[in-house]
C-alpha cells in the first residue's frame, strides 16, 4: 500500500521560467490539475494548481480594457511568479493512509512523491487515491458482491466466516472488519461465485444475521 503502486509516475513537470500560458496549455492538453515546478536537477521547488492560473487570468465579468491590460501582465508572468513553494511532499514509501490523512489535514488536491535528494518521482492526486481504494476493495471486479453480517464481538469470528464461505467453494477476497467500542459492529466480505441469496441463506442458517 505504498504511494509507489499507485502514484502517476514521471509526472509532467516544468521549470520555474515557464510562462502561464504555456502552463495553461499543459493542463488543458494532459488534463491534469497540478504542475510540479522544478530545477535544473529535477528537484521541488513549487507547485501551480490550476486554481492558481486562474486567479491570475481576468474574470470573465471583467471590462474589455481591463482584461486587455491583465492579459498583457499575465503574459509576461512565469510560474515562479505564481507557484505555491511550500509544498507538501511524500516519499515513495509512504502508506496510503499517510496521504488520506494529508488530503483531509491540509486540504489539497495532489502530493509530489519525492526521492532523497528532493526530487519528483511522480504525483499521487486525489482521483489516485479514489482509485487505489477501488483496486483494494475490489469494487472493479467484475462478478463480486459484497456482503455483510452483523459482527456479536466473539473471538473467532472472522475465521469462522471465511472457512464457511470457502467451504461453499465460493472465493473471498477481501474480508474487513468494522469494530464499535462495545466490540460489536460490522463484517464486509466481497466474494466471487456467488450466488447472492443463496449466500444469504446459508449464513442465516448458521446464525449470521445479514446486512440489508
Amino acid at each position: 500500500m505504498h504511494l509507489s503502486e499507485y502514484m502517476t509516475g514521471d509526472p509532467i513537470t516544468v521549470p520555474p521560467q515557464t510562462t502561464l500560458t504555456e502552463a495553461r496549455r499543459l493542463l488543458n492538453t494532459y488534463h491534469i490539475r497540478h504542475l510540479p515546478v522544478v530545477d535544473d536537477q529535477g528537484r521541488l521547488i513549487g507547485i501551480v494548481s490550476d486554481r492558481d492560473l486562474r486567479s491570475a487570468y481576468p474574470s470573465t465579468v471583467s471590462s474589455n480594457q481591463a482584461k486587455t491590460l491583465v492579459f498583457e501582465e499575465v503574459g509576461k508572468m512565469t510560474v515562479a511568479d505564481i507557484m505555491t513553494t511550500t509544498c507538501t511532499a511524500l516519499g515513495p514509501e509512504a502508506t496510503l493512509d499517510d496521504a488520506l490523512l494529508l488530503f483531509d489535514r491540509e486540504k489539497i488536491g495532489g502530493i509530489p512523491v519525492l526521492g532523497e535528494r528532493g526530487e519528483v518521482l511522480g504525483f499521487f492526486s486525489l482521483l489516485d487515491l479514489i482509485g487505489a481504494y477501488r483496486r483494494l476493495f475490489g469494487m472493479n471486479e467484475k462478478g463480486s458482491l459484497l456482503l455483510g453480517v452483523e459482527d456479536d464481538g466473539r473471538l473467532g469470528i472472522v475465521g469462522e466466516l471465511a472457512a464457511l464461505v470457502e467451504g461453499w467453494g465460493i472465493a473471498l477476497t477481501r474480508l474487513i472488519r468494522l469494530a464499535e467500542p462495545d466490540g460489536r459492529g460490522k463484517i464486509y466480505m466481497r466474494l466471487h461465485g456467488a450466488e447472492p441469496a443463496e449466500v444469504v441463506r446459508l449464513l442465516e442458517e448458521r446464525g449470521f444475521v445479514v446486512l440489508p
